[in-house]
Formats: C-alpha cells, structure tokens, sequence
C-alpha cells in the first residue's frame, strides 16, 4: 500500500510505501433461539419493539425462528451484540451471540 503526500508550497510529492495490512474483525451474530414459552405475536413484537424493524421483516425472522429453531436478527460488533443479547434476555427471549461465518 502506498501512501501520497503533497506539500504545496514546495510543489513536490512525497511517496511512501507501507507494509501495513489492516485485518477487520470477522462481525458478530445475534442468534434468538426457539423457546417454548413465547408466542409467535409476542416475539413478533420484541423485534419491532427493539430493533425497529417492519412487521413483515419482524414476522419472517420470527417464522424462521418458529421454523428453522434459530434467526439471525443483528449483526455488528462485539459490544453491540452483547448489547443486542442482552436486551432480548430482558424481553425473555432466548438468545446468544457468535462470530459470523462470513
């Protein structure tokens, strides 16, 4: 990677080369997870109510929730998902967080 300056008064470029790689962290996953205890509705809910979501988006990760038994339904950093994870165990719903695969 390299790196230009330009410094006006003198009229030249200075060029610098650079080995740094700069690697971002993989973004984490917020699971909410199929439980016995919720409705469909209330859940349906959660998601419009926390995250803002549409009721159609709201009620497509809730039925593949319902469904597939798990939905992502955020994804971000670490502290966010944390975050995320958190406020869905306040809700009463089961969930958890994981790297992404992607």
């Amino acid at each position: 990677m390299a790196a230009v300056t330009a410094t006006p008064d003198a009229g030249t470029v200075e060029r610098t080369d650079t080995d740094e790689v700069v690697q971002l962290e993989p973004p984490w996953i917020t699971l909410v997870w199929d439980d016995p205890v919720n409705l469909m509705s209330y859940v349906t809910f959660v998601f419009t109510d926390y995250f803002h979501y549409s009721r159609s988006k709201a009620q497509r990760l809730m039925m593949q929730v319902h469904n597939e038994g798990r939905a992502v339904v955020a994804t971000g950093s670490r502290e966010e998902m944390e975050r995320d994870v958190q406020a869905m165990h306040s809700y009463g719903l089961w969930a958890t967080l994981q790297k992404s695969d992607a």
